[in-house]
């Protein structure tokens, strides 16, 4: 069959991006993808205004501190830019043995392997371990990093309801008793500011020979001795097989880790596609958090500015009468119920010069569209002062 030189087959792929409805409406409302154009601490100039950052992961405000600062740029010197190459090949270098022997001894584990983003680490920590016939219990609320890696393992996936240790127990009496098993939670849930219940979920696969991975992003550094996380805020680091994290939040870099005994660092590193091709983190990130590492260690009046910070500004929003969906922690969302009042709060609190991000439907379940803000060890008395006041002025405009 002859076809005309001339004719055109439509692109398929192309129309669905030139029709898509959920791009449309994002740059319609352009909620998204704002660029502050600069920055000093928990103060922003965004669209040529100054506001107050209140949507930052920096939980220990220790991405402008000054040694912080000085690592990075001193690594640099020493190393360049990049190590252009991938762990496995060109890209190892002698920076990253010396941040991975630190976290690991910092977590009480026998090895650490680090990542050049925390999306992988946490991706790895799943899709390296479980495979075809195993059965991983997830906690429904887990980060699209958790799911990723759920999804690569091809393994059989039984949800339960958040943070729900009946449901859990009933889910894993129906498992066959001889499939391997993997039980996935995080420390933190970033978006309800909710810690696991890792006592009672762990007692409730007693017995079931689960491989526990945990999710520390946002439990690291804020949660525990000295910030060693949630396994350690509840005692209970020997029950965990691995525990990952980025490291731009309290670490105030970028990249991630995964941590645990030495066989199970090196089976990763022997199986892991987001490892073994993934390029190496650059010199001055693995000097930034070692940094931040050796700070955490020796100034522990950031976490307790933290949860000072913390304290107040939670009971300003309950005086508010502003639901927090029972955060414990400085991630603190407010849930507004449906997204045109998210989208109301969200634009009122920029009106008054506070940043915060807002998350709707799906990334939050039905009913749940919410303002997610992160309170930091930089916010001043006169930060927080300032947002709750606009906090009111965005409690009228509903």
């Amino acid at each position: 069959m002859a076809f005309s030189l001339f004719s055109k087959s439509p692109k398929a792929i192309l129309a669905r991006c030139r029709d898509d409805h959920a791009t449309k409406m994002r740059l319609r409302y352009a909620p998204y993808y704002h660029a502050i154009e600069a920055q000093r601490g928990t103060h922003i100039r965004h669209d040529g205004r100054e506001m107050i950052m209140l949507a930052s992961n920096d939980y220990l405000g220790l991405s402008f501190h000054p040694k912080v600062i000085e690592a990075g740029r001193d690594a640099m010197n020493v190393w360049g830019t990049s190590p252009t190459g991938a762990r496995s090949a060109n890209g190892s270098r002698a920076y990253h043995i010396e941040l991975e022997e630190k976290l690991a001894a910092f977590l009480g584990r026998e090895a650490c392997h680090v990542h050049a983003a925390g999306y992988l680490s946490c991706m790895a920590s799943v899709a390296s371990f479980a495979q075809k016939g195993d059965v991983i219990l997830a906690d429904k609320n887990l980060h699209s990093c958790l799911w990723d890696g759920i999804r690569l393992s091809h393994a059989h996936v039984e949800r339960f309801s958040h943070n729900n240790v009946a449901d859990l127990r009933e889910v894993a009496a129906t498992l066959a008793p001889d499939a391997p098993k993997m039980l996935v939670l995080e420390g933190v849930y970033s978006m309800e500011g909710h810690i696991t219940k890792l006592p009672e979920l762990l007692d409730a696969v007693e017995g079931l020979g689960c491989f526990t991975v945990v999710d520390d992003a946002h439990g690291f550094g804020v949660l525990g001795r000295e910030g060693r996380g949630t396994a350690d805020h509840f005692g209970l680091s020997d029950r965990i097989d691995v525990m990952c994290a980025s490291m731009s939040k309290s670490l105030a870099s970028t990249g991630g880790f995964v941590a645990g005994s030495r066989e199970v660092i090196e089976y990763l590193r022997t199986h892991s596609k987001q490892t073994i091709f993934s390029a190496a983190l650059s010199p001055s990130q693995a000097a930034c958090a070692l940094a931040a590492l050796d700070i955490m260690q020796r100034e522990p009046e950031h976490r307790e500015r933290l949860w000072k910070n913390t304290a107040r500004y939670r009971d300003a929003l309950h005086a508010l009468g502003l639901d927090t969906w029972g955060s414990e922690t400085p991630a603190i969302p407010i849930v507004l119920g449906s997204k045109e009042r998210a989208y109301r709060f969200w634009q009122a609190l920029l009106e008054k010069g506070v940043f915060t991000v807002m998350s709707i439907a799906p990334a939050v379940p039905p009913g749940k569209d919410l303002i997610r803000t992160a309170i930091s060890a930089l916010h001043s008395d006169e930060d927080i002062d300032r947002i709750v006041d606009a906090m009111a002025y965005a409690v009228k405009k509903l």
